[in-house]
């Protein structure tokens, strides 16, 4: 029987992108901070904070999706600075 290798944690390709996983960065970032936001106008009187934190939430969803996507794809016209050895020009032999 042929042995198969389990995938290495290390891969060189791209993340692909899981839907459920984005969302669920949104829904949790949202909840997070807006809780953290709503305890603190409970305690300090306040009626603003939890809007706050909602959006503070949100945008930190955001750019952790982002981070963990790889962005948004570079533009044809423009080199990439993230290039792999494999995706740069070879020379002729």
């Amino acid at each position: 029987m042929a042995q198969q290798q389990a995938p290495s944690e290390h891969s060189d390709d791209p993340p692909h992108g899981d839907p459920w996983l984005a969302f669920s960065y949104l829904v949790s970032g949202a909840t997070i901070y807006g809780l953290i936001g709503w305890g603190l106008d409970r305690w300090l009187g306040t009626k603003y904070l939890v809007v706050i934190g909602i959006l503070l939430g949100v945008a930190l969803a955001i750019y952790m999706t982002f981070g963990r996507f790889g962005g948004l794809p570079a533009r044809q016209g423009k080199q990439s600075q993230g290039r792999r050895e494999s995706e740069l020009p070879r020379e002729p032999e």
